[in-house]
């Protein structure tokens, strides 16, 4: 028998190799070409830009590069912007969880409808988002009356920020877990149920340990997300100065007003955000693919 095995190897190993062959048969040139279009495309698109923007951060010494950061309305923007994340992302967490859960683990009526509403930032254009929420809770919108009967104020407001950054993060969390679940089907958790487990249990011994990187890895792409969003949030916040201005928006700021030093000052940090995220999600990607 281990000589049948020993004998059959080598003509398997062949064949992978001949497969493989077979996958890339274009010639030298046009694999260099592709490689040389793909590599000329993001140093131009992606990596140029992110050098431009410390570079001009930089350009007119660390001394002012320190002082655009120290100034009491970035630090303002700082803390909405990590405020806003920090409201945002554990409700997506717990809502992402929770859609994965009844999408994956039940039949029910209005399932495809749900499935869809899920998806629907990524068609809405965030600031149609923002407008509908300034509509709804605007002074003059269908809650504006009452809102203000109560002294409750939402729009041109931290409130009004946090629920334009929640909608557009809305689907990063979910639309991570719903494959995943689908995936690994109900086997172990029906087996834990059986068992005399009950729905916790069942959801923090079994299903989240599961799912933990894609878990993770959502949660990742929502902070992003957050802290990185302009459009809803540009809408509701009315542009207070020191109030409501996220780092994005106070960007916008103070390029407009053409202190352009201090608006890459302040992008460099969006910047730095951007590739700590990267260097996190390609470390959550690599631990995900040791394990499985």
């Amino acid at each position: 028998m281990s000589a049948v095995i020993a004998q059959t190897r080598p003509a398997a190993d062949k064949a992978a190799q001949l497969e493989s062959r077979a996958a890339t048969r274009e010639s030298r040139a046009v694999k260099w070409s592709i490689l040389t279009l793909a590599l000329v495309f993001f140093g131009v698109f992606l990596l140029l830009p992110l050098i431009v923007v410390f570079v001009e951060a930089l350009a007119k010494g660390w001394d002012t590069y320190l002082t655009a950061l120290a100034d009491p309305d970035a630090l303002a923007a700082v803390r909405l912007t990590l405020l806003a994340a920090a409201l945002s992302v554990p409700l997506n967490l717990a809502f992402g969880i929770a859609a994965a859960w009844a999408v994956t683990r039940f039949d029910f009526r209005g399932k495809q409808l749900l499935i869809t509403l899920i998806d629907l930032p990524f068609s809405v254009s965030p600031v149609v988002a923002g407008l509908i929420f300034v509509l709804v809770f605007g002074q003059q919108g269908w809650l504006g009356p009452w809102l203000a009967e109560y002294g409750i104020k939402i729009i041109f407001s931290v409130p009004g920020i946090v629920l334009a950054t929640l909608f557009v993060t809305v689907p990063f969390v979910a639309r991570e877990l719903i494959p995943l679940m689908e995936a690994q089907g109900r086997e172990e958790e029906e087996a834990a149920v059986v068992l005399g487990a009950r729905g916790w249990q069942v959801l923090w011994h079994i299903t989240l340990p599961n799912v933990r990187w894609a878990l993770l890895y959502g949660v990742i792409l929502s902070n992003a997300r957050a802290m990185g969003e302009f459009g809803a949030v540009s809408v509701v916040s009315g542009h207070i100065r020191g109030e409501t201005n996220t780092l994005p928006l106070h960007v916008e700021i103070l390029y407009n007003e053409y202190n352009f030093a201090a608006a890459f000052a302040v992008a460099s940090l969006l910047a730095l955000l951007a590739l700590v995220t990267l260097a996190v999600k390609s470390w959550v990607e690599w631990r995900g693919a040791k394990e499985n």
